[in-house]
């Protein structure tokens, strides 16, 4: 119905208005579309700072809302809105921080950080898509003084490294680029208390170091690109403290989870003095006796323990999990029983979250710092390891890696399976660009998922 001359003005102050140059933008009930395709007059200036803080918002809300690999095309359309925004995607530090928000990277590997964030983006498809190259990894073993020696008990990813740490105490680097074996490490000797004493619990990579820990409770350190005769940081205790079941860290801090002696699970050292901050908690007090047991025969697993990019550290056994502050430890942000029994050998976590798979199957995961569920799906019986990363859960059965979309979804989504039966598996790792497992018959297998 349209209205006389006289009542325009009052008409189109309830029911439209005109933007800065004059166009129609319709109000009420009615779509207005995006508040950033909109254009502002000549004379209103955006501050450069403000835009930048608006694109980061924006990507920030689209990776929340429907995943990492949707905060490109949102940050498309901002950068579409005018030529001033436009140049804003110019802006290397505006880069710098959409892939920290985005992608977790404070450190670049290509020459701008805009190349950086264009290369984790199309990896991430290549993981979504399942785009990989499947290699085995070769080393000499030769040296190994018993069968034991080849079983290979934990990997650790870094961008340019893998560590496979083995039951002989023995670590083996590998370089990612040329995937060829490059450096051999070894613990000190001293008395072994059990057949698998020397056993690795767990590698730390911060370049140049590298630090691995031993059941027997010793931590080594090694410079990577160095000699191949790493120093002892600290000697272990069994007597006193148990068995080092499982080992982590980041460049700030290392973990160790023991078992074995009731009240001190959790042993942690300042990553840079080597100084032992903290020892106490009754995690893996209930397998204690187990503990012992792994000095000297295979056993399953008792607990593990993983560090977020939260400085916090999230832990389980079969029966119950916790979440620490490394920075006030003493008082767990959280402590939890399980409903179920848990599969250890499938916890693990990411900067963000963790996962728990149990023994009927059913997997969660969950935000570290408020244990809010992120997403839950069936797996099937029969699990037996697992990893994740940012985004993706990988899941091994009967040799076969399995992988579920974890990142958004309520219920997560089984994506594809990976074509390698690779057997019996020891261990598993996955970081953004690679997995790589270790199978019972000595092989490491390493997928690469990088954008070509």
């Amino acid at each position: 119905m349209s209205s006389s001359p006289s009542s325009s003005s009052s008409s189109s102050s309830s029911s439209s208005s005109e933007d800065g140059n004059g166009n129609g933008a319709r109000r009420g009930g009615d779509f207005e579309g995006p508040l950033l395709t909109r254009r502002r007059a000549n004379n209103e200036i955006w501050p450069g700072p403000f835009v930048e803080d608006l694109v980061v918002q924006v990507a920030i809300d689209a990776s929340r809302s429907l995943g990492r690999l949707a905060a490109a095309a949102a940050l498309a359309n901002v950068f579409q809105v005018c030529s001033t925004w436009q140049a804003t995607s110019r802006s290397d530090p505006l880069w710098n921080r959409l892939t920290s928000v985005i992608w977790g990277r404070t450190h670049r590997m290509h020459a701008t950080w805009r190349e950086e964030y264009i290369y984790r983006h199309q990896t991430a498809q290549n993981f979504r898509a399942g785009r990989s190259l499947h290699e085995t990894l070769h080393f000499d073993p030769s040296d190994v003084d018993t069968p034991d020696g080849l079983t290979c008990r934990c990997l650790t990813l870094s961008d340019t490294h893998l560590a496979c740490g083995f039951a002989d105490g023995t670590v083996r680097l590998f370089d990612l680029a040329t995937r060829l074996h490059v450096s051999t490490f070894r613990p000190h000797h001293r008395d072994r208390f059990g057949r698998f004493s020397r056993a690795v619990s767990g590698i730390v990579i911060t370049d140049p170091r590298l630090i691995f820990a031993t059941l027997d409770g010793d931590i080594h350190v090694a410079v990577i690109d160095g000699e191949p005769h790493a120093r002892r940081a600290h000697m272990g205790n069994v007597l006193d403290d148990g068995a080092l079941v499982d080992f982590t860290g980041c460049e700030r801090w290392w973990v160790g989870l023991y078992a074995g002696v009731p009240g001190r699970a959790f042993h942690i050292w300042d990553g840079n003095t080597e100084e032992l901050v903290y020892v106490n908690a009754t995690l893996t007090d209930p397998g204690a006796v187990m503990g012992w047991h792994m000095l000297t025969e295979l056993t399953e697993t008792i607990g593990r323990v993983r560090v977020t990019g939260q400085e916090s550290a999230v832990a389980c056994t079969s029966l119950r999990y916790m979440v620490l502050d490394l920075r006030n430890p003493e008082f767990p942000l959280h402590d939890r029983p399980c409903r179920r029994e848990l599969v250890v050998n499938s916890f693990d976590a990411n900067d963000e979250a963790f996962i728990m798979v149990d023994n009927r199957g059913r997997a969660i995961v969950r935000r570290v710092d408020t244990l809010e569920e992120v997403c839950r799906f069936n797996t099937g019986q029969g699990i037996v390891m697992g990893c994740m990363n940012l985004g993706y859960a990988l899941l091994c059965a009967a040799g076969v890696i399995r992988v579920w979309e974890i990142e958004h979804e309520h219920d997560g989504r089984r994506l594809y399976t990976f074509s390698e039966n690779i057997g019996v598996v020891n261990a598993m790792v996955a970081d953004e660009r690679h997995v790589a497992a270790a199978s019972g018959d000595t092989t490491i297998h390493l997928w690469d998922f990088g954008a070509q």
